[in-house]
């Protein structure tokens, strides 16, 4: 690099900064697209990286693998959840009216992220997760378990412990959404019913807030 371009850097590095947001974003919005159409499996990082329009060696800048892109694709899809879910606190509702909204939020951000997905892949097809937990992920299950433990201390909902419940809502939620996105047409509130259903009348047989 000659030493006008290296000042040039050195003086713009918000300017890199911008670059780099912009190239990973336009990664994973390649990849949302590629996975939808071709599939996870079929799909490749040539697939990607073409659709991009960014050179091969910028790729490997941000990700070694598709499977690193569908774990940052997971990432980017709960970090923007996050603040749907934390807006739902605070807002005086019941322990059953908190969990009913939670989860009709949750499956309609996924239809949505899932659009161009459903829209060509068969019914039937399985919906695949990115394997562990990434660190929005965990922010999400801490969102949830924080409101659960909120509800328990205000006497709202069942006592018991908030990571167990936490846990079971988020299995729930996950399962029953992913067998939404693989019927079609994708009904969300058919799997919001069935969903708060199931956890709302497991959650009746753990002990009660004492008053």
């Amino acid at each position: 690099m000659s030493a006008s371009m290296s000042q040039v850097a050195y003086l713009n590095p918000g300017k890199r900064e911008q670059t780099k947001v912009a190239n990973r974003q336009a990664i994973l919005d390649a990849a949302r697209e590629v996975f939808g159409e071709l599939g996870y499996e079929t799909a490749t990082v040539r697939d990607i990286i073409r659709r991009t329009g960014l050179a091969a060696g910028t790729f490997y800048n941000y990700y070694r693998s598709k499977e690193e892109v569908f774990a940052a694709l997971a990432d980017d899809g709960a970090r923007r959840f996050a603040p749907i879910l934390k807006s739902l606190r605070g807002k005086g509702y019941s322990f059953e009216e908190f969990v009913h909204r939670a989860i009709d939020a949750y499956f309609g951000f996924i239809a949505n992220e899932h659009n161009n997905w459903a829209a060509k892949r068969p019914a039937g097809e399985p919906h695949l997760h990115v394997q562990g937990e990434t660190p929005e992920m965990a922010a999400v299950f801490a969102e949830i378990r924080d409101a659960l433990a909120e509800d328990i201390a205000q006497r709202k909902g069942p006592f018991a412990d908030p990571d167990y419940m936490a846990a079971a809502c988020i299995a729930i939620a996950r399962d029953v959404g992913d067998k939404m996105l693989e019927r079609r047409p994708v009904d969300t509130a058919g799997a919001t019913e069935f969903a708060v259903t199931m956890i709302l009348g497991g959650l009746k047989g753990l002990p009660k807030a004492q008053v």
